[in-house]
């Protein structure tokens, strides 16, 4: 059952005096300048009920996704973040409806972006940035309700310390962006669980529907989002024992729209599967709904 609310921490860039989009779903390599900040303020609902079982499990996550990001110098960029989770599982055990449910901060995320290559053209720009983070537990891990101890998806919390790291290359011109991302995240043991490692292939295209043309005194612009991700989870692991209802590959497509300003950015945007080939019983997820506010200052 995977249950990670995954989330970009696309920065806002002011660049030749106007704003432009950024992904949604995942980071981008244009900059924070040196000494600014960016915030971002995420809100996330999930619903994961494809159960092939008699159980008829059927998870919701809503969550709020806050993110810091500052500009050390003019290449290298340090964004933290911190998620609030109001996670709730429904199935059916002996004829019987039973709800497990949580809510509370999780993990804090703190993660570096380096621009490691940059190319530079009338109207354009070309950036790579490698990035490395860790995730740290400071999640409710042993959260507990009337029927004991909540399953690893339903707690806030992993109680592990997870590493991350990838690039993201981004490429902008004066009519639309084009952002790639690969990353890997290594998850690491607790409470006698391990989530399984997750690699990911993400793309974004982000076209700039209105005005049609650019020109002197225009306040704001509107972008059209299509975004892809392919993600690939190991298998968790129990005790020792991998779970054979764990892990498998899912395709995701993520339509949005981005209202651009030269202070702050407003999005919405679903990710919709297109194929999910999971391992035994794993859930399965519908969709994932997000709408959000970026604010650079």
């Amino acid at each position: 059952m995977r249950t990670t609310i995954k989330v970009g921490l696309a920065a806002l860039c002011v660049w030749g005096g106007a704003a432009w989009s950024a992904p949604i779903t995942f980071n981008t390599a244009l900059p924070v300048h040196e000494g600014g900040y960016v915030l971002r303020e995420q809100f996330m609902y999930m619903k994961i009920a494809d159960d092939p079982t008699p159980l008829q499990r059927d998870m919701r996550v809503a969550g709020v996704m806050s993110v810091l990001g500052y500009g050390v110098t003019s290449d290298f960029a340090l964004f933290g973040m911190l998620p609030w989770f109001n996670k709730r599982l429904d199935m059916t055990m002996g004829g019987q409806a039973l709800t497990r449910h949580q809510s509370d901060v999780g993990d804090f995320t703190l993660l570096g972006r380096y621009t490691a290559y940059q190319h530079d053209a009338p109207g354009r720009t070309l950036r790579i940035a490698p990035f490395l983070g860790v995730k740290m537990p400071t999640g409710e891990d042993n959260a507990r309700d009337g029927f004991g101890r909540l399953p690893p998806p339903v707690q806030p919390g992993s109680g592990s310390w997870d590493v991350l790291g990838g690039a993201v290359l981004t490429y902008q011109t004066l009519d639309f962006q084009i952002d790639s991302q690969l990353s890997y995240k290594a998850n690491r043991e607790a409470n006698g669980f391990q989530a399984g490692n997750v690699a990911e292939l993400d793309g974004s295209l982000q076209y700039r529907l209105w005005p049609g043309s650019l020109g002197s005194g225009i306040p704001a612009f509107l972008y059209g989002v299509l975004e892809a991700n392919l993600i690939h989870s190991a298998k968790d692991d129990s005790g020792g024992i991998a779970d054979p209802n764990s892990g498998g590959t899912a395709l995701f497509l993520s339509p949005g729209l981005q209202y651009v300003t030269r202070k702050w950015i407003v999005e919405v945007g679903v990710q919709i599967p297109v194929s999910q080939q999971f391992n035994g019983t794993a859930l399965k997820n519908n969709y994932v709904l997000s709408t959000g506010v970026r604010i650079n200052f």
